[in-house]
C-alpha cells in the first residue's frame, strides 16, 4: 500500500512509519507491475493549499488519467492545532466527496519536532485509521479502482 502525498509537507512519510508495509509514493502516482492495482492513500494538510492539491489529485484519479491504481481514500493531516475554520472544514467535505472514503488526522506535535512515528503513541484517529486500512487491504477487501 502506497501513501501519495499530494504537495509537499503532507505527511505520508509519517503515516508510512505507523503501517508496516506501507511505503511513501514521494508525491507520484505509485505502479505496480502485473495486472494487481496499486493500492493508494491521498495525504494532504488541511490547509487551502493541500485540500486543492488533494482535490486535483482526486480529479486525475476519477478521471480515469491513472490506470492501475485503487484509491482506498484520502487522509487529512491537520497544519495546526485546534479546530478547522469553517471555509476549509467545508472545502474539506467537498473535497473527500471525492474519494471512496476519508480520514483525519490531528496535530500531532511529536511528528512535528521529528519524533519517528510509532502507532503505540499515535492518537486514536491514527490507530483507527490503521486498523481500517488493514481491513481494506487484506486479501479479498473490496476497494475502489478506476
Amino acid at each position: 500500500m502506497w501513501w501519495l502525498g499530494v504537495h509537499g509537507g503532507a505527511g505520508e512519510s509519517c503515516l508510512s512509519g505507523v503501517l508496516p508495509g506501507s511505503a511513501a509514493a514521494d508525491h507520484g502516482w505509485p505502479q505496480t507491475p502485473g495486472e494487481q492495482p496499486a493500492r493508494v492513500v491521498l495525504v494532504a494538510r488541511s490547509n487551502m493549499r493541500g485540500l486543492r492539491a488533494a482535490q486535483a489529485a482526486a480529479t486525475q484519479w476519477a478521471s480515469g488519467l491513472v490506470p492501475g491504481v485503487d484509491v482506498l481514500g484520502l487522509v487529512i493531516v491537520a497544519d495546526a492545532p485546534g479546530r478547522l475554520p469553517r471555509p476549509l472544514r467545508d472545502f474539506a467535505h467537498l473535497v473527500g466527496g471525492g474519494v471512496p472514503r476519508t480520514w483525519t488526522v490531528p496535530w500531532i506535535e511529536s511528528w512535528r519536532l521529528g519524533e519517528p512515528p510509532a502507532l503505540s503513541d499515535a492518537p486514536r484517529e491514527v490507530r483507527r485509521l490503521v486498523d481500517e486500512l488493514h481491513a481494506l487491504i487484506r486479501p479479498g477487501a473490496d476497494g475502489t479502482t478506476n
